[in-house]
């Protein structure tokens, strides 16, 4: 998708930064790059995305650095002829773009997985990724293209961070004083996970990512930050309660605990009953698993990691 890109094969070139790969990727890319010499395989030792991003940042050679991962579908051949356009019409320091979870080809469950992560619920409102908002904007949320100058004002990621690197880079961006601008005409749409075990190890890794990023950088922290911690430690509480209750019989202190609980249950509901409504029964079925394993992951990596450090 990147080599039909409408737009001068001498004018740009792409670095896939490969983490030490054991299956047929650097095969693949090698004989890729024999027909298209703007292709260039780098080793990322440091096998992290983190790590993978300042590989394609040092070593690129172009003014502009555009970061796509590897589970992205780009859907037309401008966009790298939009990329040039957004920086020219906005003088801005780096570019955001909106990351919906909606490429073609996708299983029920991750259409599921797309319309639960954009529902109020799945995502948190301050976000761009599900938006089709288009002007200046703060890049923490959503940032992913840059001028070069960028990195010699706020250095490079923190390879330290196995998710969230994104986050924590865009903050110092932001924090740095550097402009950023967001528009539709930039949209990447990114694969969802494919089972509810992919989703939670994916959740746990942000949420551990979240803890590192406010550790790091305490003042970025925000109540919608902890809510999901305090979701999990409720539901620990919750259990203990019952527990209690089973051998004593005092179920007060439980029915005190499970009520908020059970509105969140109706939330969960009426939540998928709107995407029911909207777009059909098949894709609203798995949506309060979805959800929860949403809200748990991201509370439960949170806690794990606050307890390691």
């Amino acid at each position: 998708q990147l080599l039909s890109q409408d737009y001068p094969t001498d004018r740009f070139e792409i670095i896939v930064a490969d983490g030490m790969s054991d299956d047929a990727t650097r095969a693949i890319v090698t004989e890729i790059a024999k027909n298209h010499p703007q292709v260039r395989l780098l080793d990322n030792p440091g096998r992290r995305s983190s790590a993978g991003r300042n590989v394609g940042f040092k070593n690129g050679r172009g003014d502009i650095f555009l970061v796509v991962d590897g589970h992205c579908y780009i859907p037309d051949t401008q966009l790298l002829n939009n990329t040039v356009a957004c920086f020219e019409k906005s003088g801005a320091d780096c570019l955001g773009r909106p990351q919906p979870l909606d490429p073609p080809g996708l299983t029920a469950f991750q259409k599921a997985v797309a319309l639960a992560r954009a529902s109020k619920l799945g995502h948190g409102g301050d976000s761009l990724i599900f938006g089709q908002y288009e002007g200046f904007a703060s890049p923490v949320s959503n940032g992913a293209t840059y001028r070069k100058e960028v990195f010699d004002k706020v250095g490079y990621v923190d390879e330290t961070f196995d998710a969230c690197e994104d986050v924590e880079f865009n903050y110092r961006v932001a924090q740095a004083g550097c402009t950023c601008y967001t528009s539709p005409g930039l949209t990447v749409r990114y694969y969802p996970r494919e089972n509810l075990q992919g989703l939670m190890r994916q959740m746990l890794r942000y949420g551990s990512g979240r803890r590192k990023f406010t550790k790091k950088h305490p003042a970025a922290l925000t109540v919608n930050q902890l809510i999901p911690a305090f979701f999990v430690t409720g539901l620990l509480c919750l259990a203990v309660t019952l527990l209690i209750a089973l051998f004593t019989g005092i179920l007060l202190p439980s029915l005190l605990l499970a009520l908020p609980y059970g509105l969140y249950l109706l939330l969960l509901i009426g939540t998928a009953v709107k995407i029911a409504v909207k777009s059909g029964f098949s894709c609203a079925t798995p949506v309060p698993a979805i959800i929860f394993v949403i809200h748990f992951g991201l509370g439960w990596g949170f806690i794990r990691q606050a307890l390691k450090s």
